[in-house]
């Protein structure tokens, strides 16, 4: 009985080598890159919106008992704008590295298809002007392919 063993297949660039190493171990992102992702996929779920929202809606009713002191109302609205500036890098980071992500599987799939342009590889790196002759070009070509 002989023993298959399976290769590796060579990894073509040193950026495509991180990504693997990346993705077999994600400890070796920075760590402050980990814990937004960590905030960002806690806070997306929507038992945490409920949390929050019985949250304020207790601390509202404390409000009211409480005869609407100063220092609640300033405490609460620092309080919230702090967490809103905190989500804001949040969500900004993690879109960031999802579009990057997506950006590169479809640079990928360009790469692959024998019909596909070559030059939108990195088409997001373009002038205005081209970005817009492009699209001028994708609408008259889907145009004539309707037509026809």
């Amino acid at each position: 009985m002989s023993v298959m063993r399976w290769r590796r297949r060579p990894v073509a660039t040193e950026t495509q080598a991180r990504a693997t190493e990346t993705r077999a171990d994600p400890t070796r992102r920075p760590r402050i890159s980990r814990v937004l992702h960590l905030v960002g996929d806690v806070t997306s779920r929507a038992g945490f919106s409920a949390s929050v929202a019985a949250v304020v809606a207790c601390f509202l009713i404390a409000l009211a008992i409480a005869g609407f002191p100063e220092a609640w109302e300033a405490g609460f609205a620092t309080g919230a704008a702090a967490i809103t500036l905190v989500m804001v890098f949040v969500i900004q980071h993690t879109q960031s590295r999802q579009q990057l992500a997506t950006q590169l599987k479809l640079d990928e799939l360009i790469r692959s298809s024998p019909q596909a342009d070559d030059l939108l590889v990195h088409i997001e790196t373009a002038h205005d002007e081209e970005l817009l002759e492009r699209e001028r070009g994708q609408v008259e070509h889907h145009t004539a392919l309707r037509a026809d």
